[in-house]
């Protein structure tokens, strides 16, 4: 079935043309992270190391599975075929996973001592599919070439391609400030753009192939279904794109110990705890036109079809409806805690947890992460070394730098030189306008 090779095209694109990143890890706990900070947790708006943050440009994608695991030295070759390159680990539940993420011209700025606000410009993408026989898709992928008899059954398989804009309203107020606590908290508001979505999802279906007659033999069902395919040539219309709205919610608490400036261009706290619910809200389509195929039946497996509208026209029966759907955006719980170790010194802990079950239709989902984070920060430069031990058995280890403007960095580029078996990968880049807070002294 196409759909699943062109999903594994179009994140393959995003790895070579756009470099590959999820969320700015490392960067974002950066007490000079401005706008990248606010999109983890809204409070960090207020109470910042600068009087006024302007965003130009950011871009962060982000790419991987638990089927591919891919030796990246040998990617840099001629005529690299990711299939025969690729360690490949099938299992009966699957999960591929891609997100771009593009921050456009942003600012936050002071009203006051205790009130900050900003507006932010973004563009997102999101696709995964999750739980996806993997013996099936290996054949699927390989049009069935040299492949023995097998049985599969597959139940709750979903996929969830979107893309969508966002404009986002952020607004932090300081709650509570003593020498030693200091709560803060901070909210962004969104109105949502939503250029395109599509889908396909199965409660179950179960078969076997036979390889010396060359056919499939299915039961099931599957739905198929888009609005402003974004797998088709066919530009985006942009004069018709769907309204929605969301919201982030976040607070930070300080723990303050031996204070000894004054001002907002310090860092006073010994100990800081964040948590933040993000991506709250959605996107409704009213005019999607969706296909319930009946996949009991037996087909060949020799004949080549153009892509998966095609192969199940013409192998199954299925009724077409137009339909609304809702489609939720990736909604995550996010905990952070970061502890000044000596002057410039920093060790972070962050995690961040998917709030969307894998078998949920109709939405996307992040990848459940803990992360630490060494870092060495400064007003004009950061560096620092991210670990993180993601779902799905992924352990990448990155780095990055801040410099003035400039900040780029991966969560994975060092594990991924080292590792014969990566199984994501990420880059992540930013340039911005930073006007700084004074530091006092007392």
């Amino acid at each position: 079935m196409n759909y699943f090779k062109s999903l594994t095209t179009i994140t393959f694109f995003l790895f070579s043309y756009l470099g590959l990143s999820q969320s700015y890890v490392g960067h974002s706990i950066d007490n000079y992270s401005g706008i990248i900070g606010v999109i983890d947790n809204p409070s960090n708006i207020v109470d910042s190391r600068f009087k006024t943050d302007i965003n130009l440009m950011s871009a962060s994608t982000f790419i991987g599975s638990d089927y591919y695991a891919i030796d990246f030295g040998e990617l840099f070759g001629e005529d690299v075929d990711i299939d025969n390159t690729a360690q490949i680990s099938a299992s009966e539940k699957n999960n591929f996973f891609s997100n771009a993420d593009i921050i456009g011209p942003s600012f936050m700025f002071n009203i006051n001592a205790n009130n900050s606000i900003g507006v932010i410009t973004r563009l997102r993408g999101f696709a995964n599919i999750n739980n996806i026989n993997g013996s099936l898709f290996e054949s699927l992928n390989e049009s069935f070439d040299e492949t023995n008899d097998f049985d599969f059954d597959s139940s709750n398989l979903v996929s969830t391609t979107h893309a969508w804009a966002e404009l986002g309203i952020s607004y932090g107020r300081i709650l509570y400030d003593d020498y030693d606590h200091f709560l803060k908290g901070g909210i962004t508001l969104k109105l949502l753009q939503g250029a395109g979505v599509s889908f396909f999802n199965s409660p179950g279906f179960s078969g076997n192939y036979d390889a010396s007659a060359q056919t499939i033999t299915t039961a099931g069902s599957i739905n198929y279904g888009s609005r402003n395919d974004i797998y088709e040539d066919d530009p985006i219309d942009f004069d018709d794109l769907k309204t929605g709205f969301g919201a982030d919610l976040g607070f930070t608490y300080e723990w303050r110990r031996n204070n000894t400036t004054d001002g907002k261009g310090h860092n006073k706290y010994l100990l800081k705890v964040g948590l933040a619910v993000t991506d709250i809200g959605s996107i409704t389509y009213d005019d999607v036109t969706q296909y319930n195929y009946d996949l009991n039946n037996q087909t060949e497996s020799t004949i080549n079809y153009n892509d998966t509208e095609e192969f199940l026209n013409e192998n199954y029966s299925f009724t077409e409806i137009t339909k609304k759907i809702k489609v939720n955006l990736p909604t995550a719980l996010r905990l952070s805690a970061d502890y000044h170790i000596d002057r410039s010194i920093y060790l972070s802990l962050q995690g961040a947890f998917s709030l969307i079950k894998n078998n949920t239709q109709f939405t996307n989902k992040i990848n459940n992460a803990v992360t630490i984070s060494p870092r060495i920060e400064t007003k004009w430069f950061s560096f620092y070394t991210p670990v993180s031990f993601r779902q799905y058995d992924d352990t990448a280890w990155g780095a990055g730098f801040r410099l003035g403007p400039l900040t780029l960095g991966s969560s994975s580029i060092l594990s991924n030189v080292i590792s014969d078996n990566s199984k994501s990968t990420d880059l992540y880049v930013g340039l911005k306008i930073p006007i700084y807070q004074r530091k006092k002294y007392n």
